[in-house]
């Protein structure tokens, strides 16, 4: 079939996408190389299409499709699109992506290349050729072209060459490409979705959500744009979620298990309905999680997998929640955090926790006599503070106290409360003793970095104090603001406040902080404090627990990378990562920014960003079968040449 026959189908609607598709993912060099194949008369693979019934094809975007037997896209989505929006100068009505990846692009008469638009490089130049223009105004404007050059004596000669590159571009909307047909009635959703994996075995697959979500899909269309515009909305709160996240607490919600296969048995009305339940029960969460704990956004956001057990809860009981019915549900979400109940094999242990609340017997406390049984005594020991770096599991914990607590500011003497401080971008995190002047004593990272050498301040209090040493601000501090220091658990022994003593010093603040973690679990169950009895479970020691992020520079750069994976159209990364082991939740290390599941999530290698970290880590990461990455330039390449390729430059 002619290209320029499969894009005329496309604008009549009897080709088109089908719902379970992803959207488009190339980038412009896979453009301009789909382009060269086709100037130079390359191969560029053929098409596979699904033939089935227009009234039962759940696609994408709003065009009507046509009456009769339409043909889905399942391989060459990619490169249509890309076709279409150049020859067209705009996307099709299925499209979901960055249309400025084929915006713009530009043909060299002379060398015979293409590249998208440089206004310094281009716009004097009369060589390069709008290749949109000329697709648009086709042989009949070959004249406009021809007249533009002429215009130019010293082209004069070569003139009949050009128009020769010219008519040769224009003819490639008439190469044929070879179409192959799945038909036949036994190809149900399920067989062709089966289909769609094995031949885009290099390219873009679909996890067990996504193919859940193709079932839902395929009763309602509408079910992937609903969803998304709930994770935005969530995501203008700093709370930053995946489709399959949500979908797990429409599951819980539907079928009280966490694996997906039991959501294919739901219609269309009551995946609806339990996606209208689960969100109002993920809102309750979050305002709970964010109101009475302070875990007002992303990186402090620990056991997300929390979520959907507590949407369970929440969806079997009636009636609103007491104080002391709220805080022991939120008792049980800080302890799983902070043990890593989810950092493991989630999806078991989700199943795990959501049996817990069956039956006569099931609630809170089964649930947390299971969380009990798993890890041992869940009182908090000061050596659970012994954590380095922003990933350290308990950087979470401190933010708690600060937010829970009555922790002030050492340059207003204000509370922190969420009123005063909003998100992170106004809360900075603060080294206690400064970096520059431990680093000048030869103090090493992970003391450096130790979590009993943080606090928050506000941004102007934190550029007030600088590089000054604890023993000259302190006695500052102390005198405008009585109380302030140890509102924030500083030892009020002088002698500590000395550089000389920086390791006394963490040690006495552990205690603290831990005494204080403990004073706010009791708070949370209102005197129930049986939960806390019994012994604690040692602390790790801090060479267990390597990694993380170390600098609000690295913070920045991380993010940044995240921002771009998404204008990618791919998943955000974890932001740090918590690698534990898989059965015992026990910490073994803090990846600065990972994919655990793989950028195709569950259908690709793990990966991980790792900036200036120890060969220890690395280690880690890469016997646990993460593909390691230690600068932003070098995992960019890797996501354009592997994940957003597709394999070979054209391929899908």
């Amino acid at each position: 079939m002619k290209i320029s026959t499969i894009l005329d189908h496309i604008d009549s609607g009897h080709m088109a996408l089908p719902e379970f598709q992803r959207g488009y993912v190339w980038n412009r060099d896979q453009v301009r190389g789909l382009f060269d194949s086709l100037y130079r008369r390359h191969p560029i693979g053929g098409l596979l299409v699904w033939a089935t019934e227009s009234k039962t094809a759940a696609h994408r975007g709003d065009g009507p499709l046509a009456a009769g037997v339409v043909k889905l896209l399942l391989d060459g989505q990619q490169r249509m699109t890309s076709l279409y929006g150049v020859v067209r100068g705009k996307p099709p009505k299925f499209f979901d992506g960055n249309a400025q990846t084929f915006t713009g692009l530009r043909f060299h008469l002379e060398n015979e290349t293409f590249a998208f638009y440089q206004p310094v490089k281009m716009q004097d130049d009369p060589l390069w050729i709008d290749v949109t223009e000329l697709m648009q105004k086709g042989t009949a404007g070959l004249g406009q072209f021809v007249t533009r050059l002429t215009a130019q004596p010293e082209l004069a000669a070569k003139v009949g060459d050009y128009v020769g590159r010219l008519s040769r571009l224009l003819g490639v909307t008439d190469i044929d490409l070879h179409t192959e047909e799945v038909t036949g009635a036994d190809k149900s959703l399920d067989v062709v979705v089966d289909i769609f994996n094995r031949v885009n075995s290099g390219g873009t697959k679909l996890s067990k959500g996504d193919l859940a979500l193709a079932k839902i899909c395929a009763e309602w269309p509408e079910a992937r744009d609903t969803m998304k515009a709930k994770l935005k909305e969530w995501a203008k709160a700093d709370y930053h979620f995946s489709l399959d996240w949500l979908l797990r607490s429409v599951n819980t919600v539907l079928t009280g298990e966490a694996k997906f296969q039991y959501l294919h048995e739901k219609n269309a009305a009551e995946v609806q309905e339990g996606l209208k339940r689960a969100i109002k029960h993920i809102d309750t969460s979050l305002n709970l999680i964010s109101g009475r704990l302070g875990l007002d956004h992303d990186q402090v956001f620990f056991g997300r997998f929390g979520v959907p057990v507590m949407v369970r809860y929440l969806d079997r009981r009636s009636g609103s929640m007491g104080e002391i019915e709220r805080d022991k549900l939120l008792f049980w979400f800080v302890q799983a955090g902070m043990w890593g109940r989810f950092s493991g094999s989630t999806e078991s242990f989700i199943d795990q926790d959501l049996a817990a609340l069956e039956g006569s017997d099931g609630g809170l406390d089964k649930l947390l006599e299971q969380l009990r049984l798993w890890h041992g005594g869940l009182r908090v020991e000061p050596g659970h503070f012994t954590g380095w770096s922003l990933g350290a599991r308990f950087y979470p914990v401190l933010y708690l106290l600060t937010r829970m607590g009555l922790a002030r500011d050492w340059g207003t003497g204000l509370p922190l409360k969420s009123s005063l401080l909003g998100k992170m971008s106004r809360l900075e995190v603060h080294h206690i003793f400064p970096k520059a002047q431990l680093y000048k004593r030869d103090f090493k990272r992970p003391e450096v970095n130790a979590l009993g050498n943080f606090c928050f301040l506000t941004k102007d209090t934190n550029l007030d104090i600088r590089d000054r040493l604890p023993e000259v601000y302190f006695p500052e501090v102390e005198q405008a603001h009585p109380g302030a220091l140890a509102s924030q658990w500083i030892p009020d022994d002088p002698e500590l406040w000395k550089i000389a003593n920086f390791r006394d010093f963490l040690e006495a603040r552990k205690a603290l902080l831990a005494a204080e973690v403990n004073q706010r679990m009791e708070e949370l169950l209102h005197g129930d404090t049986g939960w806390l009895s019994g012994s604690s479970v040692m602390a790790p020691k801090p060479s267990t627990v390597p990694g993380g992020i170390t600098s609000e520079e690295e913070e920045t750069q991380l993010e940044a990378l995240n921002a771009w994976m998404e204008t990618m159209g791919l998943p955000r990364g974890m932001l740090p990562y918590d690698f534990a082991d898989p059965d015992t939740g026990e910490q073994k290390a803090v990846l600065d920014l990972a994919w655990p599941s793989g950028i195709q999530e569950e259908l690709s290698q793990p990966v991980a960003v790792l900036l200036n970290e120890t060969a220890e880590t690395i280690a880690i990461a890469s016997q646990a079968g993460f593909r390691c990455f230690n600068g932003i330039a070098e995992f960019r390449r890797y996501v354009k040449a592997e994940i957003l390729a597709e394999g070979p430059a054209v391929s899908e």
